[in-house]
């Protein structure tokens, strides 16, 4: 496993983390090419829980990321103190991160994910319920809102914010949600969605594919083995 690009996303990355908060991470590795010849391909993905590290091999990645994937995408656009590891395939990786964009994959992935969040909270009731459980519903009403924030600015100008400029209003709404103001988790994601259908996007139509597969195609050739390539 060659690591090319990895970093802290989540919580951390956004200005969200409490005392209590994990530490997640997310990369991107490159396997030796000859091995996708062979009886037993290379994972493509390596998960572990402690640490929360996430590794996907740079064709699952190309593949996430095109597909508008938030959590694989904000590896591209983290503030530079959140990098861990950075080589010159991770940074090219990071100079073509606008190449991956499209507005009807980013709209479908955002919206997407905050809808799934919305019904996490729908099926908790009005905030009566346990210390512990709203603790947990208060996270999935930020990362909701978190969503549709980024989204809508992602969508609106082609710039994918990470770090929340305004994280204790994040906070504040997680907590509302938590003691029962759906509603305000309904119009959020409802007002989202005509922002979405409204706002004029820089956003392409389609991805720029031809760009991330050149990318792709140098990973591969620089993980040849020596005796192939005259190294």
């Amino acid at each position: 496993m060659h690591l090319l690009l990895s970093g802290i996303v989540g919580s951390v990355a956004y200005g969200l983390a409490g005392p209590g908060s994990d530490v997640d991470r997310i990369g991107v590795f490159a396997a030796e090419t000859v091995a996708f010849h062979g009886l037993r391909p290379p994972r493509e993905s390596v998960v572990t829980t402690d640490p929360d590290v996430t590794l996907h091999e740079a064709g699952k990645y190309a593949r996430l990321a095109l597909s508008g994937n938030p959590t694989a995408t904000e590896l591209m656009w983290l503030p530079d103190d959140c990098y861990e590891t950075r080589t010159a395939l991770g940074d090219r990786l990071v100079a073509i991160r606008s190449a991956f964009l499209s507005a009807p994959r980013v709209r479908a992935a955002y919206l997407g994910y905050a809808e799934q969040q919305f019904r996490r909270l729908a099926s908790r009731g009005d905030g009566t319920f346990s210390a512990d459980t709203r603790r947990r519903t208060a996270k999935h009403a930020r990362h909701l809102a978190r969503l549709v924030h980024q989204g809508r600015l992602l969508h609106a100008t082609g710039v994918l914010e990470i770090r929340l400029a305004d994280p204790e209003w994040f906070r504040a709404f997680g907590e509302r949600v938590a003691g029962g103001a759906l509603d305000e988790a309904r119009a959020l994601l409802a007002a989202a969605e005509r922002d979405f259908d409204t706002v004029r996007t820089p956003l392409p139509e389609r991805p720029d594919s031809a760009t991330v597969e050149r990318w792709l195609l140098d990973v591969r050739a620089a993980h040849l083995p020596p005796e192939l390539t005259g190294r």
